[in-house]
């Protein structure tokens, strides 16, 4: 699978946090690496339940000035793109987490490869995803 462009997960980058080096290379040889304002919001939710939220948040924005990663937003496109997915994720009778399908629906609309630890992701019609286990 060709992966120009790539979207983080939350998962993702709480391994490259951790010097995950395999990842690290992939990103490496990325054309573009994004990262949805959904998983940012995810991270700093999790930087707010621990002892090292400043820590964590310098680790952060140097991590994405060095890839130069760009900073999705949801918009109106994006809301066509969740309201899609969380339909026929409905009628499969598989449904996953709300901030999962605004990241899901990203990653479709920007044409991305989404980079994740999470197997339903899968059951996203569509959606070209890299797993990271």
């Amino acid at each position: 699978m060709k992966m120009n462009k790539l979207l983080l997960d939350t998962n993702a980058v709480r391994k490259l946090a951790d010097g995950d080096e395999v990842l690290r290379r992939v990103l490496d040889d990325a054309e573009k690496v994004y990262l949805s304002v959904v998983v940012l919001g995810e991270l700093y939710y999790g930087y707010k339940g621990g002892n090292r939220e400043a820590k964590n948040r310098i680790w952060l924005q140097d991590f994405m000035e060095k890839l130069g990663l760009e900073i999705l937003v949801v918009e109106e496109n994006t809301a066509d793109f969740y309201a899609e997915i969380k339909e026929k994720l409905r009628k499969k009778g598989k449904p996953i987490p709300s901030n999962d399908l605004w990241i899901a629906a990203q990653a479709l609309e920007n044409g991305t490869v989404l980079v994740t630890d999470d197997r339903h992701f899968e059951e996203v019609a569509g959606l070209r995803v890299w797993g990271i286990s």
